[in-house]
C-alpha cells in the first residue's frame, strides 16, 4: 500500500503549543497550492507503485482550502496516480471552519474521513491553548459533519493541560464518547522550545508539565475509552473496531509514502527525505522544477531502530521474527538483559516472539524503545 500526504502550511492563528510548520500569512496560499500540484507531478516516480490507498491532507489547517484549491489538487492527484476505489481520504479540519456548506464541499471532493482538531470541549482549555474555536463550535462541528453523512470522524484531544483538573478531563472524555465519533487521537501537552509555551517556560511564566498529572490523565483516558469499546491500537490513537486510521497505520508498519508541500516527509523503504520548512524557499525551488529536500540513507541499524520505535507503540507490537527475517538480527539475543529487565518490571511482555508494552510500559515507551535499539 502506498500513501500520499499533503502539507497545507497555513493557519488562522498560532496555537501556543504547536511547533508544526505553518504561516498565519495566507497571501501566497494560491501560489503554494500551485507549487504542491507541481511537486505531485515532479515526484510521481518516488513511490514503488503509483496506486494510492490513502490520501491525507494535514497541516497547518487544510480546511482553509477553498473549493477551487481543493479541486485543483484532487485533479492533479487523479491525473498523476491511480487511486483505489475505496481509498481512505482524510482532511484535517478546525471546528470553526466547518459550516454546512464547507462539509458538503468536502464530501463532493471525495473526502471520506475527517480529523477534527477539537483538542477540548472546555472553553477554559481552548483559551489557554489559544485555539480559534470555542467549546460550542467543537461540539457543533461534529454534529454537523454527522448530519452531512460523514461516518468516519476522528477528533483530537489534549490532556495534561494545566487549567484542566481531573474532573475537567473526565468531562471531556464523557463528551467525546457521547458524540459517538469513531476515532480519537489523544496527546499529552508538550512544551516545545520554539513555541509560545516554550518561550513562556524559558521566562518562568509557566511551569513544566507535571509528569504525575499527565500519567494520571493518560490512565484515565485508557480506562474510559476501553470501557466504551474503543481499542487503543497505538499509544495515542483509539478507534472503534474497523476504524483504525489506515494512513497513519501505514507509517507505523513502514509502508512507503510520499509527502508533498513545505516540511513534508517521504519514505520509500530505504531512504527518507524532508522538504524544506520554508514557504518562500519552497516556492523558489519548485518554480525551477526542483524539490528542496534533505535526504537520509537509512542504514540497517536505522531501519531496525525505526521499526522498534514505531511497532512497540502499536497493538501489533515488535515482531522479533520480522527483524530476524528482514535484517538477520536476533534482537532477543542482542538485548537480552534489557528485554528481561522490562519483562520482570511488567513494562514489556513477550508473546509468540512479539514484544508488546503493558499499560504501565506505555508510560515509558520512548525510553524502552531506545534501550532496545541496536548499535552499528
Amino acid at each position: 500500500m502506498s500513501s500520499l500526504y499533503i502539507h497545507i502550511p497555513f493557519c488562522k492563528q498560532a496555537c501556543y503549543y504547536c511547533d508544526f510548520h505553518f504561516s498565519v500569512n495566507q497571501n501566497n496560499k494560491k501560489l503554494i497550492v500551485e507549487a504542491i500540484k507541481k511537486e505531485i507531478v515532479l515526484q510521481k516516480n518516488y513511490l514503488p507503485n503509483n496506486h494510492l490507498h490513502t490520501i491525507y491532507f494535514g497541516g497547518g489547517t487544510p480546511s482553509l482550502l477553498n473549493e477551487q484549491e481543493l479541486a485543483g489538487i484532487f485533479e492533479t492527484i487523479h491525473h498523476t496516480f491511480s487511486v483505489a476505489p475505496h481509498a481512505e481520504i482524510t482532511l484535517e479540519a478546525n471546528p470553526d471552519d466547518l459550516t454546512k456548506e464547507k462539509l458538503l464541499l468536502l464530501k463532493k471532493q471525495g473526502i471520506n474521513r475527517l480529523s477534527i482538531g477539537t483538542q477540548s470541549f472546555q472553553d477554559v482549555c481552548l483559551q489557554y491553548l489559544n485555539r480559534a474555536h470555542n467549546a460550542t463550535e467543537a461540539k457543533q462541528s461534529i454534529l454537523m459533519a454527522q448530519d452531512k453523512g460523514f461516518d468516519n470522524i476522528s477528533i483530537d484531544l489534549i490532556y495534561a493541560i494545566p487549567v484542566a483538573n481531573n474532573k475537567v478531563w473526565q468531562e471531556d472524555l464523557q463528551q467525546t464518547v457521547s458524540l459517538q465519533v469513531q476515532h480519537i487521537s489523544a496527546y499529552c501537552l508538550t512544551i516545545e522550545e520554539k513555541t509560545v509555551f516554550g518561550r513562556q517556560l524559558q521566562k518562568q511564566l509557566i511551569n513544566p508539565i507535571n509528569d504525575e498529572f499527565a500519567s494520571s490523565q493518560f490512565n484515565s483516558l485508557i480506562t474510559h475509552l476501553e470501557q466504551n469499546q474503543f481499542i487503543q491500537y497505538e499509544i495515542s490513537n483509539f478507534a472503534k473496531p474497523g476504524f483504525y486510521s489506515q494512513h497513519n497505520s501505514n507509517y507505523w508498519i513502514k509502508n512507503p509514502y510520499l509527502g508533498v508541500g513545505p516540511s513534508a516527509h517521504s519514505y520509500n523503504g530505504s531512504t527518507r527525505q524532508f522538504n524544506i520548512a520554508n514557504n518562500g524557499k519552497y516556492l523558489q525551488a519548485v518554480a525551477k522544477n526542483t524539490i528542496p529536500f534533505e535526504k537520509e540513507e537509512l542504514s540497517k541499524a536505522n531501519q531496525v531502530n525505526e521499526y522498534i520505535m514505531t511497532s512497540l507503540r502499536t497493538i501489533w507490537g515488535c515482531d522479533l521474527r520480522k527483524i530476524s527475517h528482514n535484517f538477520d538480527i536476533n534482537l532477543l539475543y542482542e538485548n537480552k538483559s534489557y528485554i528481561h529487565e522490562y519483562i520482570d518490571k511488567k513494562l514489556l511482555k513477550l508473546e509468540d516472539d512479539v514484544l508488546k508494552l503493558t499499560n504501565n510500559g506505555k508510560l515509558f515507551a520512548d525510553k524502552i524503545a531506545s534501550d532496545l535499539f541496536i548499535i552499528e
